[in-house]
């Protein structure tokens, strides 16, 4: 199954950012992100469908993707579900779901693709895990019948890199963007990493960790 989900999608979480979400958005927009999954879960219908607009209104001139968590579309075209969640009434156009195991990814119904985690320890969520490892990422990128993208402690060009050579369709990446000094060259970096251009130093030649 292809899906249009793929490469580095960047997961938003505004009590991370280090400056206002939009213009972290704007910044990794201008670093190259393509595809931004909206969390924000907590905030009112209203704010949050505001916000859906403004980051749409980023990402529609370089021909991007807005997926919104949860269960309500935000009147766009991309849902990302939890992994026990049920899929509302009348499919959007893409639809993801978030799986930790084996068993999660047999239950994906008609899902395009799955992120699954958590493949490193991560500081978004202490304490959540165990963390998969790369050699369980691949193996479940092998056993997968959609593209996996890989989530979870991703931070650095290296990581990257090995997600990719493991079998994962994409990678999602938070803190490391949101949480930048540089969001625009923080994201450049991850996804020069995954097109194959760069190492984490920024030499050209991807570093792929066994």
């Amino acid at each position: 199954m292809v899906s249009p989900v793929r490469g580095v999608v960047v997961v938003t979480d505004r009590g991370q950012a280090a400056r206002p979400l939009a213009d972290v958005v704007a910044a990794a927009v201008a670093g190259g992100a393509r595809q931004v999954l909206l969390r924000e879960k907590d905030l009112p219908r209203a704010h949050r469908l505001d916000l859906a607009y403004a980051l749409r209104a980023l990402l529609r001139p370089v021909g991007g993707l807005l997926i919104a968590g949860g269960q309500d579309v935000l009147e766009g075209e991309a849902l990302h579900l939890s992994a026990g969640a049920v899929a509302p009434l009348g499919r959007p156009h893409v639809l993801g779901r978030s799986c930790h195991s084996e068993a999660e990814l047999a239950r994906l119904g008609g899902a395009d693709y799955a992120t699954v985690s958590p493949v490193w320890p991560t500081g978004t969520k202490p304490g959540y895990g165990p963390a998969l490892g790369l050699s369980e990422l691949r193996r479940l990128c092998r056993i997968a019948d959609r593209p996996v993208l890989a989530l979870g402690g991703v931070t650095t060009a290296e990581q990257v890199a090995a997600c990719r050579e493991a079998g994962a369709a994409g990678v999602a990446v938070l803190g490391a963007v949101m949480r930048a000094d540089d969001p625009a060259e923080a994201t450049a970096r991850l996804c020069a990493a995954w097109d194959g251009v760069c190492d984490g130093s920024g030499r050209r030649g991807a570093t792929v960790i066994a």
